[in-house]
């Protein structure tokens, strides 16, 4: 019979294992909370279903169908959704709370920590695409990009998740949990409204599209819809997105309270 060795071994899990166990409990929590469900699936799914009942009975005048109009805007919204608002909302509470404190005397480096976070956004978003992609397909959904115009959506999805996810940092690492609640929501509303991301920017008119060219929102919306509409890269787009995840990335270094 062969003698077994009890000796103990202390020590912390490779860092892969902790990222993973990280992001697995990221996407429960956001799974399991009923305000993200609402606004990572019900709202963009709302805003797809009634965007294009209400444009058959209003009669907008575009030249390609509602649906393939309003699909790559929607898309957009969900990105912003997870990435902004479910983001800094869960982020402001668990500073609150107490719990990125206690996870900072865990082995969990934070840069891991943001890694999960980062993962726990990118699986959400894979299952807001496929939800809303289904919905877009049942009202017939046909995007014209092709492969090229996948590629160049999840392009704009990373860069916009980039951009809204340093902000909704920024916001969560600045303000009080009540506070981040209420300012996040009102500038998904305001962004959602009047931001360019669902409706194209010629909707708002010459003055207003020369306005909000600028904004993340227009820039997603745009990268989006000139994807999967044409299978067209939009260089100008992309580099205001660029931009906004750099500047957003610093504020968040230099602005986050962990405490």
């Amino acid at each position: 019979m062969s003698r077994q060795d009890f000796t103990p071994a202390p020590g912390a899990a490779p860092l892969v294992r902790q990222v993973r166990a990280q992001a697995i409990m990221e996407t429960k929590l956001l799974l399991r909370n009923g305000e993200q469900l609402l606004l990572a699936v019900v709202i963009p799914v709302l805003a797809l279903v009634g965007g294009v009942l209400a444009a058959k009975r209003l009669g907008l005048d575009w030249q390609e169908k509602p649906v393939d109009v309003l699909t790559p805007g929607v898309l957009a919204l969900a990105v912003m959704s997870t990435s902004f608002t479910s983001l800094a909302i869960a982020t402001g509470f668990e500073r609150r709370y107490g719990l990125l404190k206690r996870l900072g005397a865990s082995p969990l480096p934070r840069f891991g920590l943001l890694a999960g976070k980062v993962i726990a956004l990118l699986g959400v978003q894979v299952l807001q695409g496929v939800v809303i992609v289904a919905v877009a397909t049942a009202f017939g959904w046909a995007p014209v990009g092709g492969l090229a115009g996948v590629g160049i959506g999840v392009g704009a999805a990373l860069l916009g998740t980039a951009a809204f996810g340093g902000l909704g940092l920024a916001l969560a690492g600045a303000l009080r949990a009540e506070a981040t609640l209420a300012v996040a929501n009102l500038v998904y509303l305001l962004l959602m409204m009047g931001g360019g991301v669902v409706l194209p920017r010629d909707t708002y008119g010459a003055v207003g599209s020369a306005v909000i060219q600028f904004l993340p929102s227009a820039a997603l919306g745009d990268a989006m819809r000139d994807g999967f509409m044409d299978g067209a890269l939009n260089p100008g787009a992309f580099v205001v997105l660029g931009a906004w995840a750099v500047a957003a990335g610093v504020i968040a270094s230099r602005s986050f309270k962990w405490e």
